[in-house]
């Protein structure tokens, strides 16, 4: 059976979804941005992984966040996305804001991690293959590499803008003192960071309380927050329990250890205050990491369309009163 060509929603852009400025540029993201981390693997079921891909444009969702070793495998999240580019979304290759990196694990030996010159331009030339682009939309080192030369990493980057290969560059999990050196480096060689995208969550402040956002503002550049759901902990998934088919029960990424009676207490007081707003837990997440305006976009992750559609319906309120953001930090700091 042949499928059938895939034709958008062509009310994709009046269908909620707001948008928001991106740092001192003139870009423009989706509050909400489709990470492919999990869930489009060569692990898992292309039409699944389609199926989202399309939903997600369709509601207004322009901004694919990748990256070499997500998959599982490595690199076949990418490949997924090729497939999906070349199948249906290469005509409206213009609308859509497509992120890879490179920094972490993607292959053996000294030169397969980090952030050297070679490591980066290899991984940049494999990625582009791999999800049939001539060009990504921002490239990002994905994570501060202590030893090799900072100048060597951001040079990079440099040159990477300026061989076409990316329009934009951006950097993730850098510690503040690398990260200011990073906006100076290239903005004085006229390649603007356009994003700091960091791990950002009602468990996780790191960015507020470091002080990260505002040095994000203070430099013209976004931010764009991952992990906004702590892995699914701020979710009602372990309200009774571990799910079989749960992310700590499958002994990924999130721990057995991580759900402690402590943060079980959080998420249980969390939920309550989030049924009050008339929202699920997972939406009142969402919305907290989407409520401070030096927010530009958050990442989130979604196993099916049903999934996707419910934390789509986070934008439709990320106001605060006063009081819950008050109750919100007595539980956040309950011990």
């Amino acid at each position: 059976m042949i499928n059938p060509i895939y034709s958008p929603d062509s009310n994709r852009y009046d269908n909620g979804m707001k948008y928001r400025r991106c740092g001192r540029s003139g870009i423009l993201l989706p509050e909400i941005s489709l990470g492919l981390w999990h869930n489009f693997g060569d692990v898992n079921t292309f039409a699944n992984s389609q199926a989202m891909a399309h939903y997600a444009f369709d509601q207004g969702i322009t901004h694919f966040d990748l990256a070499n070793n997500y998959g599982p495998s490595y690199g076949s999240a990418e490949e997924t996305f090729g497939m999906i580019m070349k199948k249906s979304f290469l005509p409206y290759r213009d609308e859509l804001f497509i992120s890879t990196k490179a920094g972490h694990d993607m292959w053996p030996g000294p030169y397969g991690e980090w952030g050297s010159r070679k490591y980066l331009m290899n991984s940049l030339n494999q990625s582009l293959k791999r999800m049939n682009l001539d060009y990504v939309d921002i490239f990002y080192s994905h994570r501060y590499d202590p030893e090799t030369p900072l100048e060597e990493t951001l040079q990079t980057l440099v040159d990477i803008v300026r061989q076409g290969k990316a329009i934009y560059v951006g950097i993730s999990k850098y510690p503040k003192e690398a990260a200011e050196f990073a906006y100076r480096y290239l903005a004085e060689r006229d390649v603007h960071c356009l994003l700091y995208q960091g791990r950002y969550n009602m468990f996780n402040r790191e960015p507020e309380e470091e002080g990260i956002l505002q040095q994000a503002k203070e430099n013209g550049t976004g931010f764009i927050a991952f992990s906004p759901l702590a892995q699914g902990l701020l979710t009602n998934r372990y309200l009774k329990g571990i799910p079989e088919d749960s992310r700590i029960a499958k002994g990924g990424f999130l721990k057995k250890e991580a759900l402690t009676e402590e943060v079980l207490n959080k998420i249980k007081a969390l939920n309550e205050l989030a049924t009050l707003r008339g929202q699920t837990l997972a939406e009142m997440a969402l919305a907290w990491v989407l409520k401070d305006e030096m927010v530009t976009s958050v990442i989130i992750g979604a196993s099916s369309v049903a999934q996707l559609d419910d934390n789509l319906k986070a934008i439709k309120n990320t106001t605060f009163t006063a009081e819950e953001i008050e109750k919100m930090n007595l539980i956040y700091n309950q011990k």
